[in-house]
């Protein structure tokens, strides 16, 4: 799995910082909820019904055994001993106090973690097979793309307030345990004639009130145009919207 290089773990420290302020400001009386709800929503706490929820990136699905018992450990000191394992490779915690978050993302900080984009209109987590790496039907590890495609999509200027949420998956099996029709983009990996790796590319695919599967808009992408091809699809979804 990813490890952070130095240039990473200072860009997530100052984050945890930007958004301790922020909480700060907040409890001052200095940043309204309507003013706070965007930098919130950016380092992953809703606001709902019953309280606070904090949900945390689990990029593409890989926890080391020190970030899982890192995990538990917050959840013991700072919610109610669960959390809450979603379908797209993220945890939950549901009870959290609105004025600890700033602890609890320091913690996450310290284990390589963090909680960023994982709310928003943003490009969310990117998903694949939970059996990435080991599955015997699959092209190739796909998970070296999602690691790619994190990195990309972390922080981009470009799409940090999208007319909605944006998902993106990435499958590289014969069988699509990742469900990329049901994302914005939905990437399978494909080797063609030549042998060369590339992508059939879906877009438009969603869950929800209106669940869509998304459609094929190239049937092989040269994985050397990866990151342009879909910069290109997102900027037109920022042109002109759902």
């Amino acid at each position: 799995m990813y490890r952070y290089d130095s240039t990473d773990q200072r860009i997530i420290d100052e984050r945890v910082a930007q958004y301790r302020e922020q909480i700060a400001r907040h409890l001052a009386g200095e940043l309204t909820a309507d003013e706070l709800r965007p930098l919130r929503l950016q380092n992953g706490l809703y606001i709902q019904r019953h309280g606070p929820m904090l949900r945390i990136a689990i990029p593409y699905g890989m926890l080391a055994a020190r970030q899982l018992r890192k995990l538990a450990e917050i959840a013991r000191r700072y919610d109610r001993g669960v959390g809450h394992f979603t379908t797209r490779q993220n945890m939950q915690l549901n009870w959290p106090q609105f004025e600890e978050t700033p602890d609890m993302l320091a913690e996450l900080a310290s284990v390589q973690m963090h909680a960023v984009q994982t709310s928003g209109n943003c490009v969310r987590n990117i998903t694949t097979d939970a059996f990435a790496g080991r599955a015997p039907d699959e092209v190739v590890d796909p998970r070296p793309y999602c690691e790619l495609l994190r990195q990309w999509s972390t922080f981009h200027p470009e799409f940090a307030f999208l007319p909605r949420k944006f998902k993106i998956a990435v499958n590289a099996a014969a069988t699509d345990r990742a469900v990329i029709r049901a994302h914005d983009i939905g990437l399978d990996v494909q080797r063609n004639a030549d042998g060369e790796i590339g992508f059939r590319v879906f877009v438009g695919g969603g869950l929800g009130r209106t669940p869509i599967l998304g459609q094929v808009l190239r049937d092989f992408l040269p994985r050397q145009h990866l990151l342009t091809y879909l910069e290109a699809i997102i900027r037109l979804y920022n042109l002109y919207g759902r």
